[in-house]
């Protein structure tokens, strides 16, 4: 498709949940790598009030923030559905997108925090592994029997949560305590290699980021 444009980078959870929704639909696109320490003038340009990726740029018009670029993709674009065509599973779906990424703060300073800050950062991690361990037994998908929305939106506990713990040398998943949860998530992966980037390489991006932080104090 002429005219779209999609500003991100390649380990941002965010930026792939939009190359996710383009691909699904079939969508042609010009990707932008953004270096995050050294923002574009077309990035600042796009993004004026938050200044981050992604951007979705289709006719010259910048659309931000990932959940709402894709809902925007699901809408533009013809091809296969994102969200579903049923009220009500359309309602379900924005709700789980909407509770996984209000999580995201939480497992962040889970692995980056320390002392009280990050308990209490993963007492949060951990009720939220308990709701998931409940709502995804024997289920594959969030919403129905079919991949959407809230499956995309996922992407962050399904692959980058535990890249981060392994970079960082942080536990908070086993599968002793959330049996359901890493069964599925182990099924994310594998169903969906092809939407995703390489864990190793992530792993590796994230490590050379803690030794460069480390170089430099």
């Amino acid at each position: 498709m002429v005219g779209v444009k999609l500003l991100g980078s390649w380990y941002s959870l965010f930026t792939k949940r939009v190359e996710w929704a383009l691909k699904i639909k079939g969508v042609k696109y010009e990707f932008i790598e953004e270096d995050l320490q050294n923002k574009s003038p077309l990035l600042i340009q796009s993004n004026p009030i938050h200044k981050k990726v992604p951007v979705l740029i289709h006719n010259g018009k910048p659309i931000c923030e990932s959940m709402v670029i894709v809902e925007y993709i699901d809408e533009t674009f013809e091809g296969l559905s994102i969200l579903p065509e049923d009220p009500y599973d359309r309602a379900i779906a924005r709700f789980w997108a909407k509770f996984l990424d209000d999580k995201w703060p939480a497992m962040i300073k889970s692995i980056f925090f320390k002392g009280e800050e990050q308990e209490k950062a993963k007492e949060e991690v951990y009720e939220m592994l308990k709701v998931l361990d409940n709502e995804l037994k024997d289920k594959k998908f969030f919403v129905g029997d079919n991949f959407g929305f809230a499956d995309i939106v996922a992407n962050a506990v399904a692959l980058w949560l535990g890249v981060f713990e392994e970079a960082f040398g942080v536990v908070l998943v086993t599968s002793e305590k959330f049996p359901n949860f890493c069964a599925w998530r182990d099924e994310y992966y594998t169903q969906n290699k092809k939407y995703l980037p390489s864990r190793d390489e992530l792993i590796s991006h994230y490590q050379t980021y803690i030794e460069a932080v480390a170089a430099s104090k």
